[in-house]
């Protein structure tokens, strides 16, 4: 027997009777109405599955107007409510015109039992099926308000940081193309989710994608999808992160990390505004808001033959470069500040403060590390903390940005990040030059730094 709720409304009690006979043996619960006008203080109609409902109420009336018209009102209080019209007159005109207004099916008098369960059956999975997309449409409304709900926001006034803001206004009103340039932990990131949310895009999702952690064999399949059984571990098809940022926001970061193959193949899909997953020949047609970053000079980058002129061209329509924080004078304070209070309260020191010389150890610090870095630092500082004030020897920071190896580093680890630290200055930034010259694999050297600033 169905787990299912049938209401019949017939001013004939001979066809009631006869459909709770037929119905009960099927259906969980099956209950009448004689009379329409009871439709209206129905009680809990939104949990009715299907509703069986005549078409003509009044003696010598077949036109079916009343049941269009209670039909109407079964769909204003229960849009979900599969209903099928019964009548005694056929035609086809009134069909359709019943099926337009929202009904499920159409049954002639007299009927035929096997034929009518069918579609009793028919109207009750059509029911669940409308239940389902209702679920999964909130659950993608809630998902996409998890996504889009990022805690990370903006902070400082600095000038540096005000003509920063007042592009990403401009920029975020198009759909052009964006590409934020900067050091590493200036919060390049922030910047991008900024632009998503004044965006005509902010209500739908923004996908972040860490261009340098993908390997190339799952580059395709992570950024394209994959079809079942195009690979020994691809046991489903799966979209990738093209089609799960349609009509949203998709942000690449380090883009300088794509090898010239990654390369071609991500500009065919920018190209042409649309993917092909891997082990399929069908191309999906995508709508995204494109956001990237890189700390490398890509225009350096292009003279080396290491990336696609037509590429940065694609990705670079307005370019937005954020400023390292030694660059954005007070906000120095007003982050230490912020964060102090942050992570106090993460670990119940509330009332801890930063005496005048160690606030002025923290302005004098060139930060490297930029923003992230500051962040560490307070966080580490808060942790050790023994009093109520920090002083200047509670923050731990290295005499200068780029502490040369004759000063000594105090470990093996801090001699390896100079040296890469040397290495990405002598070829600008350049990930691939800095590697070969090191001896090591570009992922490599990314998996290092991205080591270094966690």
């Amino acid at each position: 027997m169905i787990d299912a709720k049938i209401l019949v409304i017939d001013d004939n009690k001979s066809v009631l009777s006869a459909l709770e006979i037929l119905l009960q043996f099927e259906y969980k619960s099956v209950e009448t109405l004689f009379n329409p006008n009871q439709i209206s203080s129905f009680p809990n109609m939104e949990k009715i599955d299907i509703v069986l409902l005549d078409m003509n109420f009044s003696a010598g009336v077949n036109t079916g107007n009343e049941g269009l018209y209670w039909l109407n009102e079964i769909k204003k209080k229960s849009p979900n409510t599969s209903v099928i019209m019964m009548t005694a007159y056929g035609a086809v005109d009134l069909a359709v015109k019943a099926l337009k207004q929202g009904a499920s099916d159409f049954v002639l008098k007299p009927w035929n039992n096997e034929r009518l369960l069918t579609t009793v059956k028919s109207a009750y999975e059509l029911r669940k099926s409308k239940e389902e997309i209702h679920k999964l449409k909130k659950k993608e409304s809630n998902l996409k308000q998890v996504i889009n709900d990022d805690k990370n926001f903006i902070i400082g006034n600095s000038k540096a940081l005000t003509s920063v803001l007042n592009l990403v206004r401009k920029v975020a009103k198009t759909d052009v193309n964006v590409l934020i340039t900067g050091e590493n932990g200036t919060g390049k990131e922030l910047i991008a989710r900024e632009v998503h949310r004044i965006s005509s895009r902010k209500d739908e999702v923004f996908i972040g994608v860490d261009m340098g952690s993908i390997a190339e064999n799952l580059f395709e399949s992570e950024l394209f999808g994959h079809t079942k059984g195009s690979f020994t571990d691809a046991k489903e098809d799966r979209s990738g992160k093209f089609e799960a940022a349609h009509q949203g926001t998709l942000f690449l970061d380090e883009m300088g990390n794509l090898s010239l193959q990654m390369q071609a193949k991500l500009l065919s899909s920018i190209q042409n505004k649309s993917v092909v997953r891997v082990g399929s020949n069908k191309s999906v047609n995508v709508d995204i808001r494109l956001v990237c970053a890189t700390n490398c000079n890509l225009e350096q980058m292009v003279a080396d033959g290491l990336f696609r002129e037509d590429l940065l061209y694609r990705i670079n329509t307005i370019q937005i470069e954020v400023p390292p924080l030694r660059e954005r004078g007070e906000d120095i304070m007003i982050l230490a500040d912020f964060f102090l209070k942050k992570f106090a309260n993460k670990y119940d020191k509330k009332g801890l403060r930063m005496n005048n010389l160690a606030q002025e150890k923290l302005m004098e610090y060139l930060w490297p590390g930029n923003v992230r870095e500051l962040q560490h630092t307070m966080e580490r500082a808060v942790i050790l903390s023994e009093g109520n004030v920090l002083k200047p020897t509670d923050f731990l920071l290295h005499s200068k940005p780029n502490q040369s190896m004759e000063n000594g580093p105090a470990t093996l680890d801090e001699m390896e990040l100079q040296m890469i630290s040397r290495a990405l200055d002598q070829h600008d930034g350049n990930y691939s030059a800095a590697a070969d010259q090191l001896g090591i694999s570009r992922q490599t050297l990314y998996n290092k730094l991205k080591k270094k600033n966690k």
